[in-house]
């Protein structure tokens, strides 16, 4: 059945699933984060070695995310999908099963990699089931359905659903093992509903070729305009992991209850939609990117210097608003639109300049909860953290300041125009 516009409802229903699909690959990823207390205190690990773990899933897009993107390119979205959230199932049932730092770490990385198949995964999904012209809304949907999972997970994890269960270990196992029922579920449904659809992406012949690999490679890796949003995309992943898996043990060294913790870190998670609908939509009303870049970016510096000097509940919540709204929320879709807009970029290499900017943006969502570990072990308070992720936001302000609008953003190489397919 197909609506106005040639979208076929089978369409959205595929959405929706994958949607959920996502929902559960955050929840799932920041199940770790909600019970991290708990986890330290039951293998006994150190500061630096929580670091690590909260940061195994960033750091496993590092080396993937160009290759991930390739990959999925020439295997299609249904199939990816499939088998990252079934490597994300299993990989979070070995969680639930961790002895130390090793047994917890080695599952947590795995998860990492069925989680590339899910992020590249679903922006291929909207780009072969919708027209051009609506991906930016349809890509908002599984957006905020991302959030919503690490948003949920933090919301009842300990507070509702620990009595009920024996602790973190049976929490990882249930959930992952609903996982893999998903992918199973996704695998049947998508395939009964695949040969219905309407698909628009084209398929150009894309091939493993040298010539046209470098050929892309290079485009993008002298585009002046975006190794700056490269910046940004970094400092975003920077402030967001950072923050995010660390905050339940920040608030609670602050002497709030876990309950109260975690009710505050999920109230940061959902604020972000906020930002991830309205800052988008006023870039557009406006007519400008680097605005809002600079905006986020001060505004986010102001939020974390209310967090790191704020002492009451009322003082740190809005804090955290600030920061979820504009620094992590608003910039989050400003980051995977502008590669689109971009001369010399472009449609036909948005794939690429995504991949490159997970490449390299994921080493800051690694360094982001590592040093604030490394800082915590070192000077028992997490205050020069904190320091540390406001100088970030404020580094992306002063990149939205140097940059130039998308249309105007040109290649260092002043060959590389854009490509066409």
């Amino acid at each position: 059945m197909t609506e106005n516009g040639g979208v076929s409802t089978e369409s959205y229903v595929l959405l929706a699933l994958a949607t959920l699909g996502y929902f559960l690959y955050t929840f799932s990823w920041f199940s770790l984060a909600a019970y991290l207390v708990p986890v330290i205190d039951t293998l006994g690990l150190s500061g630096t070695e929580a670091g690590v773990v909260t940061g195994a899933v960033q750091l496993s897009y590092i080396p993937l995310a160009l290759v991930s993107g390739l990959v999925i390119d020439r295997m299609g979205s249904r199939v990816s999908l499939g088998v990252g959230l079934l490597v994300i199932g299993v990989a979070h049932v070995l969680r639930g099963s961790a002895t130390g730092f090793a047994t917890l770490v080695a599952p947590t990385l795995l998860l990492g990699v069925g989680g590339t198949a899910v992020t590249f995964g679903l922006p291929k999904l909207v780009s072969e089931l919708f027209p051009a012209e609506r991906a930016g809304t349809m890509s908002s949907v599984y957006t905020i359905g991302s959030t919503l999972g690490s948003a949920t997970v933090f919301a009842i994890a300990q507070p509702l659903v620990d009595p009920l269960v024996t602790g973190w270990r049976q929490f990882f196992t249930y959930t992952g093992a609903s996982v893999v029922a998903f992918a199973l579920l996704w695998f049947g449904v998508s395939w009964g509903l695949w040969g219905r659809v309407d698909r628009f992406g084209d398929d150009d012949g894309r091939t493993f070729a040298l010539a046209s690999v470098t050929g892309d490679l290079r485009r993008v890796l002298t585009h002046r305009g975006l190794l700056l949003l490269v910046v940004v995309g970094t400092m975003q992943l920077f402030i967001s992991h950072g923050l995010s898996n660390w905050l339940v043990a920040i608030l609670q060294t602050r002497g709030m209850a876990p309950a109260l913790a975690g009710t505050l870190a999920s109230l940061f998670v959902f604020v972000r939609i906020i930002g991830i609908i309205g800052i988008p939509a006023l870039s557009d009303r406006f007519s400008t990117r680097r605005l809002p870049i600079m905006a986020c970016g001060v505004v986010g510096t102001v939020g974390m210097v209310g967090l790191l000097l704020g002492g009451s509940v009322w003082t740190l919540s809005a804090s955290l608003a600030l920061v979820g709204v504009f620094v992590i929320g608003g910039l989050a879709p400003l980051v995977r639109a502008i590669p689109i807009e971009m001369d010399g970029i472009g449609p036909g290499l948005t794939a690429v300049a995504t991949g490159l900017i997970f490449t390299v943006g994921e080493v800051g969502g690694f360094l982001g909860p590592f040093t604030v570990g490394v800082v915590y072990d070192r000077t028992g308070t997490f205050e020069p953290a904190l320091v540390a992720l406001a100088a970030g936001s404020l580094l992306t302000a002063v990149v939205g300041y140097v940059m130039d609008e998308p249309a105007q953003a040109e290649s260092v190489d002043s060959a590389g125009g854009a490509s066409v397919d």
